[in-house]
């Protein structure tokens, strides 16, 4: 019997119209520093090498919808930001060009857009593991 290989996530990958705008939106918002810029590639990564974000132009890339509707392109996936102060984040996020969701589902999360239309999540952590 072969033993079970081993598998460690790298990244998660965005697409974008263009990777390179998107990253740089990325890096302002995490404070991470970019790792590697290619043709319609980007990587940004934390320092302490853990995995980090990556982005790639798609020149047919559609604008995710949320909340859902059944007629347009579903968001697939979000992003989930643990922060220290809900507002100023959220100031912070607005400055680098997010937008706010209009639908806000929850009191203490902040639900934005980045420039490319990907919903993000910020959120404090409260409770015993805070």
């Amino acid at each position: 019997m072969n033993p079970q290989p081993r598998f460690t996530l790298a990244a998660t990958t965005l697409d974008a119209p263009d990777a390179h705008e998107l990253a740089q939106f990325y890096q302002g918002l995490l404070g991470w520093p970019m790792r590697k810029v290619e043709p319609g590639w980007a990587e940004i990564a934390p320092p302490d090498g853990s995995p980090g974000l990556s982005f790639q132009t798609e020149p047919l890339f559609a604008r995710p919808r949320w909340p859902s509707t059944r007629s347009e392109q579903q968001m697939m996936m979000h992003l989930d930001i643990e922060v220290n102060d809900l507002s100023s984040a959220v100031e912070h996020a607005l400055a680098l060009g997010a937008t706010v969701a209009d639908f806000q589902p929850q009191d203490d999360v902040r639900v934005l857009f980045d420039p490319a239309g990907h919903p993000f999540c910020f959120f404090v952590r409260t409770g015993p593991s805070a």
